[in-house]
């Protein structure tokens, strides 16, 4: 028995030898025939995509069906080639230890996908599409060719700008299910980081490629966006971010974000805020939070609900257009510190209301709002002086505040 488990032992290492040296040897070759399969796929999806585009132009909806399912599946044949290109080339490399950085990241990032497929499925189909498309449009860059590069840059767009959309709208349509508060934070998190994603590796692709005309608002508010993009955020400097993403969210994806899943969003950022202000000790560091709570109230008000059409209940919307008009009023005063000052009254006034309606929770943000309110004359603070009347039994109690 032990001469024959030598043996086997000796022929399993012997063919194991054989097939890692045929390994290494066929390896370079399959890498250039997938990357002649995957550039041959390529450019027929772009050649059909172009036929797509010329089509949309025409009223000839038989012709343009005929062209749109061939441009589809010839997307389908295309994908499949780069999928296979990472589970044959990508995952033998890494596992022979000879890839690169690159090929561990991106199969790295596969999995990742790959592992959401049973729990999250739609969520799975939209960004093993997006992973695909990212990793082809990095080999295209590599490439140095910019006719080839400048041709696909309008496919991608295309295709990359419909798959966020359909990520953020599927995060929208899981916000409105009885979710938990963990899986909520979750959901949140998510399209946030979507957002930032998209703005930062396909919003500058989109305003090299499409005319900058079109996003004069857009540019404005990205510019903001790129403040945050260097060095490490504290918590302020990331709710701050938050804001300019949810800004830029409104323009750049009204239907995919609603406005009731954007108020959320808004809704969410000032719990964090607030929670911030109450939670921080440092009084430089609190005071630079309570500005930014100050001007996340204007721009959830000014921005959002001033756009606000279909209100759940009437008397919200009787309640804000009285803030409204007072907020309107204030443009008319010509001291700024004055304005300025009425501005926050009227800020942490309104705030006030919203959350009195938990007020066990927010106990100490109330707290902090009326002591606010007093430093700037809009409220005053009395001592409570009591008088007790009578004998022990029966005692009454009279209190002047």
């Amino acid at each position: 028995m032990e001469e024959r488990s030598l043996r086997v032992y000796a022929d399993k290492t012997f063919f194991t030898r054989i097939t890692n040296t045929l390994t290494k040897v066929l390896v370079p070759t399959k890498i250039g025939i997938n990357n002649v399969i995957i550039s041959m796929k390529r450019n027929n999806v772009l050649k059909n995509y172009e036929a797509f585009e010329e089509m949309t132009k025409e009223n000839n909806e038989n012709k343009k069906e005929v062209i749109e399912k061939k441009y589809e599946e010839s997307y389908s044949l295309y994908l499949e080639a780069i999928d296979k290109n990472v589970m044959e080339i990508i995952y033998r490399k890494v596992k022979n230890g000879n890839a690169s950085n690159f090929e561990k990241d991106a199969l790295s990032r596969y999995y990742n996908i790959v592992r959401i497929k049973d729990t999250e499925y739609v969520e799975y189909k939209y960004r093993k599409q997006k992973y695909l498309l990212e990793l082809d449009y990095d080999a295209v860059k590599n490439l140095n060719k910019a006719k080839i590069t400048e041709k696909y840059k309008k496919f991608y767009i295309s295709k990359i700008d419909s798959l966020y959309k359909g990520l953020l709208k599927h995060f929208s349509i899981k916000l409105a299910d009885n979710l938990s508060s963990q899986d909520k934070n979750r959901t949140y998190e998510k399209i946030f980081d979507l957002l930032e994603e998209y703005i930062t590796n396909i919003l500058p692709i989109k305003l090299e490629i499409e005319n900058n005309d079109t996003y004069k608002e857009v540019i404005q508010e990205y510019n903001k966006f790129e403040n945050y993009t260097v060095g490490k955020l504290d918590q302020n400097e990331l709710i701050e971010k938050r804001m300019v993403l949810i800004s830029l969210s409104r323009k750049l994806f009204t239907h995919s974000i609603p406005l009731i899943v954007a108020e959320q969003c808004y809704i969410k950022l000032l719990k964090d805020i607030r929670s911030l202000i109450v939670d921080t000790k440092i009084a430089k560091k609190r005071e630079k939070a309570y500005t930014l709570l100050i001007k996340l109230i204007e721009e959830y008000n000014v921005k959002l609900l001033s756009t606000k059409i279909y209100w759940d209940k009437p008397e919200k919307r009787v309640e804000y257009k009285v803030f409204w008009n007072k907020y309107k009023e204030l443009a008319n005063i010509k001291d700024k510190k004055q304005a300025q000052e009425e501005k926050e009254i009227l800020f942490i006034k309104s705030d006030l209301k919203q959350v009195y309606t938990n007020e066990n929770k927010y106990y100490k943000i109330i707290q902090f709002y009326k002591n606010r309110l007093v430093s700037l004359g809009a409220m005053k603070q009395l001592k409570n002086k009591c008088i007790s009347e009578g004998t022990y039994i029966g005692r009454k109690i009279t209190c002047k505040n």
